[in-house]
């Protein structure tokens, strides 16, 4: 007994002299990027079997340290790859079920399917949701505010925390869900768990910098206004730091997107305080492209060390692959007509129609533009699938809202007249008709209503046009102005021709005529 009380005091004494060391790794954004995926001059990066790998390097080398690890994910699992968003991420939540996560917040994407889906995907996951700011209809918390991990020697406190834009970004599926203040809700759990834990640290979905907004609230914002706060994992702007940020001493850290980093905040910790940190980005297999060899083969160098999968959550992983592309070819919807892309560089055509369509359908934007080079198939009558409208939409591409003021509308109308027949830059639209009389925009209308110069209209566009792509360098200019929504093109209309039915005709009317 004398010498177990003696072994304890050694115990607690070591422990008020040197502290603690918590390592808290973090992902974000990852998008249905369960699996290895690749990019122009980048292939075969992330993946969850290969942050798999890392995370238990790393775990067992803190615990053999006498440190302890949290794996932690700051929100949007859902939406962007279509074996995942077929399988409502279910694969994603297995392999990160046996990465042992800590605990995620939830995205504003875990809200692009009804709640009963999320709701499973929690029943599902062997980590809670957190978020302290996401309530029902009747004022209860709809999933848990925060969760304690007690190491022993050093308790962390983890609060999760949407963004309240949300409500504005993902309204199909909301039913009466609210998203109250981030900086009053984060301030209440931060006073309840103060005198509880050793470090406070917020797993953010709001994110990183400031909003222009005053109804919401970013990383930066809650760093300033809110007191207690040690540490925020962030997540929602895709951020690609170099380093982390510290505001009014809070460390901030996002790692990007789709798992193409590992964030590691290392902490040291002593008495409740953090005396001293470090952070670091690992690459998941990101490579430089180094040019080509004799035989016209790509040559790539690591961006940091080669990772190998973790063996139990690739084999995993490659079933729920098998079983997310076997959907691909269940069908989706049927038409009775031919769906027609073969002409979407100098006119438009029915398919253009129903995408364009479906832009406007999801987004309730005023107006929608899409470059025809984007539209890559037909749709040939009979039942139509997923791998068909992938077909169609192979880009991955995003929907962007942005709102544009007539006057500004006309610019992009000015650009597109001038675009020669056969380029992958000519315009589809929806909700506007014009005409290009020998390059210049004449009897332009907005929903059958002459455009109005100095009204604000709601435009939906796709991440290609919004970044400047097919040379609409004003979009990219006016694009600070609006939002990726992270809704994938493909799934868009694939919802859209769900809510059509049996097509047996699609307007045909032309929205827009070349004199």
């Amino acid at each position: 007994m004398k010498r177990f009380f003696l072994i304890l005091m050694a115990v607690l004494i070591t422990a008020l002299v040197f502290g603690a060391h918590v390592t808290i790794l973090h992902v974000n954004d990852t998008h249905g990027h369960a699996w290895a995926f690749s990019e122009w001059r980048n292939p075969n990066i992330g993946g969850f079997a290969y942050i798999a790998t890392l995370v238990n390097e790393i775990r067992s080398s803190v615990e053999r340290a006498g440190g302890h690890m949290l794996f932690l994910h700051a929100g949007d699992l859902n939406t962007g790859v279509p074996e995942s968003d077929l399988l409502d991420a279910e694969p994603d939540i297995v392999a990160l079920n046996l990465a042992h996560l800590d605990a995620m917040t939830l995205g504003n994407h875990e809200f692009d399917n009804p709640v009963e889906v999320l709701m499973r995907q929690q029943r599902f996951a062997k980590f809670p949701f957190l978020a302290c700011n996401v309530v029902k209809p009747n004022g209860e918390l709809l999933v848990k505010p925060y969760v304690i991990k007690d190491f022993g020697d050093i308790r962390v406190g983890i609060i999760g925390v949407v963004t309240e834009e949300t409500e504005v970004l993902e309204p199909l599926y909301l039913n009466g869900i609210k998203f109250l203040n981030a900086v009053e809700s984060v301030q209440k759990y931060v006073d309840l768990l103060k005198d509880k834990v050793d470090v406070i640290v917020v797993l953010s979905h709001l994110g990183y910098g400031r909003s222009s907004n005053p109804k919401y609230t970013g990383d930066i914002d809650l760093a300033e206004k809110v007191k207690g706060i040690d540490v925020i994992v962030g997540g929602h702007s895709h951020t690609k730091m170099e380093e982390a940020s510290v505001v009014n001493d809070v460390i901030i850290v996002q790692a990007w997107e789709w798992g193409k980093v590992l964030g590691r905040l290392d902490l040291d910790v002593e008495n409740g305080k953090i005396v001293n940190w470090s952070w670091a980005a690992i690459p998941v297999n990101l490579k430089v492209y180094k040019g080509e060899d004799e035989q016209g083969n790509s040559i790539y160098e690591y961006v940091g060390k080669p990772i190998k999968p973790d063996f139990f959550v690739d084999a995993v992983l490659e079933t729920y692959k098998a079983r997310g592309s076997k959907k691909l070819d269940e069908p989706v919807g049927e038409t009775k007509i031919l769906l027609d892309h073969t002409r979407v560089r100098y006119e438009d055509t029915n398919l253009a129609h129903i995408i364009t369509d479906a832009m406007i359908w999801k987004t309730g934007a005023d107006v929608a533009l899409q470059n025809g080079g984007g539209i890559r198939a037909s749709i040939q009558p009979g039942k139509i699938t997923y791998r068909d409208i992938l077909t169609v939409l192979p880009f991955g591409n995003t929907l962007y809202v942005m709102k544009l003021t007539g006057a500004q509308l006309m610019k992009v109308l000015e650009y597109a007249a001038t675009i020669p027949d056969g380029k992958g830059a000519h315009l589809q639209t929806a909700g506007l008709t014009w005409v290009n009389d020998n390059g210049k925009p004449v009897d332009v209308k907005v929903n059958g209503e002459p455009i109005d110069l100095n009204r604000e209209y709601l435009v939906v566009t796709n991440n290609y046009m919004a970044g400047g792509g097919d040379g609409y360098a004003m979009l990219k200019e006016w694009s600070v102005n609006g939002y990726d929504t992270g809704f994938v093109l493909a799934d868009v209309v694939k919802d859209y021709i769900k809510s059509l039915g049996v097509i047996e005709s699609y307007d045909d009317k032309p929205r827009y005529i070349k004199k």
